[in-house]
Formats: structure tokens, C-alpha cells, sequence
């Protein structure tokens, strides 16, 4: 009787019906992971926006301004939403709505990566130097799990931001326009 180094079918058969199984219940884990990851990433860069913004407004003795854009070089407006990105820039010529000029510092530009909304309740935030009052306001990224999975970057009037499952009054986060 001779001996073969292989697998039956039966045991082939198996092995993976076992791995299908092992794969069908990883996938939806690993999506949560992808969105996780994407929505973090972007909640910590609006973060870091904002403390740039503060530091160099500080730093420069100048009112430096964050606002939402589409092309990395003015301000959107309300519609546009942070969806599209955002910007930080030394405010010099003080327009309202605030519009960056070429000798205006451009300090900082982003492009989120989360497939969804970024919503704020301002269209731009002002920060100035010490002692004066900055804007504030906040910011609720929401992807296609919708409130549930939604955070929020709150800024307090000192410029101050931080990320939260609630809004500022404690209250659940309610995503506009979930995909």
C-alpha cells in the first residue's frame, strides 16, 4: 500500500468551506477598521488646523483664520461645507467673508479623506492674538454608519478644540446629508 504526501478532496473540501467563513467574518470588521481610520484621521488633522491657527496667531500677533475651501486658496461658503477641505492663513486684509491674498501667509492646507459630510455651524473661525476672544463653534464628521459613528471637534472661545461623541451641550450628534 502506497502512502501520497497530499490532501483528499474531502479534506480540500474543508479547508475551505473553514476559510470562506474565516473571510466572511473579517470583511465587515476590517470595514469598520477603514472607516475608523479615515474619520480619526480627519478629525485629527481639523484638530491640528486649529491648534496651527491658534499658535501662529499668538506667535504672529495677527488674526489667523481657518475656514472650509475647494482649491486650497479661498474660503468656501456655507453650502461647500469641510467636506471639501480646509485652510489656515494669516488674515491681513481682515475681508468679510474672509479671502486669502497672495501676500497672505498660507500656513496649512488639508483634503479630507472620509467618504460622507463634515458639517460645522461657521463658515470660517477667526483666531487672535492672546487676550481677545477667538471664534467658536463645531464640526461633526459623519460617514455611511451616520450618527452612530459621527464625532465632533468642538472649539471653545479660546480657541481651544477638542474631539466628542456629543455636542457641546451633551447632546447626540446628528449627521446632515448622510450618504
Amino acid at each position: 500500500m502506497r502512502h501520497t504526501a497530499g490532501f483528499t478532496l474531502w479534506e480540500l473540501l474543508c479547508t475551505l468551506s473553514i476559510a470562506s467563513i474565516l473571510v466572511g467574518l473579517a470583511v465587515p470588521g476590517f470595514r469598520t477598521v477603514v472607516l475608523d481610520s479615515r474619520r480619526t484621521a480627519d478629525v485629527n488633522e481639523f484638530v491640528l488646523a486649529v491648534q496651527m491657527a491658534r499658535m501662529e496667531a499668538i506667535k504672529r500677533g495677527e488674526t489667523v483664520v481657518l475656514c472650509q475651501t475647494f482649491d486650497g486658496l479661498r474660503c468656501g461658503n456655507d453650502e461647500l461645507g469641510y467636506g471639501s477641505g480646509w485652510f489656515v492663513f494669516v488674515d491681513r486684509e481682515k475681508m468679510r467673508p474672509p479671502r486669502r491674498s497672495d501676500d497672505e501667509p498660507l500656513i496649512y492646507t488639508y483634503k479630507p479623506a472620509l467618504i460622507g459630510t463634515i458639517v460645522a455651524n461657521r463658515e470660517y473661525w477667526e483666531f487672535r492674538p492672546i487676550q481677545k476672544r477667538s471664534t467658536n463653534g463645531t464640526v461633526v464628521f459623519c460617514d455611511e454608519r451616520g450618527a452612530a459613528a459621527a464625532r465632533a471637534v468642538i472649539v471653545s472661545p479660546t480657541g481651544r478644540p477638542r474631539a466628542d461623541t456629543v455636542d457641546p451641550t451633551g447632546h447626540a450628534l446628528v449627521c446632515a446629508n448622510s450618504p
